[in-house]
Order: structure tokens, then sequence, then C-alpha cells
């Protein structure tokens, strides 16, 4: 179910005009689309970043446009001031509800595995998956349990069930998770050991050929 959120027309694009948008806490932005002529208008800041923190930048928003008709859209893209770190400036993309898309989707592992408890390292080669799906499908996140990972095991992305809503892009040998062995101290040690036992013979072998 998509998201509301209120939009105004912006008519004027002048940069006073724009400053003006900004200071009264809006921010200015564009909706565009396939076939679509580009709309320029304004919406609450805080509403929308309250609105993407809660349902994902997947969300499909409802933007309700003054006089005008609620169009799906998605939020595309999105500038931020660095030094004053506000939003300046976003891009709604207008989305058809019945046709796929391909989308970014986080990966968030969840449990504790019984090979970081034995004392491994618990490795993430993915952080997102590319996934497509129509847009009221898309997942906000993929949730994957890592609880029953020991030392040397490893999941991939086939292991990753979608329930059929969404397909995922990316190749499903592709490791999303992995416990690696502990590094002990004694390893280095060891090693240190074995490197300096020839410089040791060979210190030797020259005293005796001095002699």
């Amino acid at each position: 179910m998509a998201v509301k959120l209120k939009a105004t027309k912006r008519e004027n694009l002048t940069k006073s005009a724009t400053k003006e948008i900004r200071l009264s806490g809006h921010v200015p932005a564009v909706i565009y689309g396939k076939a679509k002529d580009p709309k320029n208008v304004a919406v609450d800041s805080i509403e929308l970043i309250k609105t993407v923190r809660d349902e994902g930048k997947n969300a499909i928003i409802s933007l309700e446009v003054e006089n005008d008709d609620s169009v799906d859209v998605m939020l595309h893209d999105y500038q931020i001031d660095p030094i004053k770190d506000q939003l300046i400036h976003a891009d709604f993309y207008i989305v058809n509800m019945s046709e796929e898309m391909d989308v970014e989707v986080p990966i968030r592992l969840e449990g504790e595995s019984q090979g970081v408890k034995a004392g491994g390292v618990l490795q993430q080669p993915y952080f997102e998956l590319q996934v497509r799906a129509k847009p009221g499908n898309f997942p906000e996140e993929i949730t994957v349990d890592v609880s029953g990972l020991d030392i040397g095991d490893s999941l991939t992305i086939a292991d990753i069930t979608s329930g059929g809503t969404y397909e995922i892009l990316d190749d499903s040998d592709a490791t999303i998770a992995t416990v690696l062995p502990p590094t002990k101290e004694e390893d280095f040690d060891s090693d240190a050991d074995e490197s300096a036992e020839p410089e040791l013979v060979g210190a030797e072998k020259e005293e005796k050929e001095e002699k």
C-alpha cells in the first residue's frame, strides 16, 4: 500500500522562490516518468525524510499534488547540502504498479551464528541485492538468518527464499555470509619462529667456515 504525501505545485522556478521554499521547511522536487511531462512541485522536507526512514528507500509514495490527481512515485534521487546537511532537492519517478522494476534492496543478517560463538569471524560480502518485482512487492529489506552457520559454513544467494513475490538478479552462487576460522596469536608466533630459523642455520654455517 502506497504511503500518502502532500505536494504543492511550483510555478515560480527562480532562485529566490526556490530559496523561500527551502526556508519554509519544504524541498523543491520534480516528478517525471516514461512519456510523462515533468512536473515541478514542493514537499514537506521532514515528512519526506520520515517516510523514507520508516518505509524504506523503495517505498511507493502516493503523491497528492494540489488541484491535480494523485500519482504513485518512488524517490529516485535526492541532493543534500554537505555543509548544512539538509535535503535541498528530490526527484520522484512515476511508477506503473503493474510493471516490474529493478531496484536495490539491503540485506540484513540476523541471529548469532554457532561459528561466531566458537570464536569465528562472520563476513558479509554483499550488503545489497538487485531485485526485480512489481512496485507493490518490493521488500523493504531481505533478512537472512545466520544462526545455523558454523566455522567454515556459508550462505549463498540461492539459499534465500523470495516467496515468489520478487526475483533476485544477482548470481545465485554468490556468497552473502560466511564464518571464517579464528586467527590465533600462536599462528603469528609460529610464523615468526619459522622465518627466524634459516637465519640461525646460516649464521652457524658461516662461523664454521671462518674457523
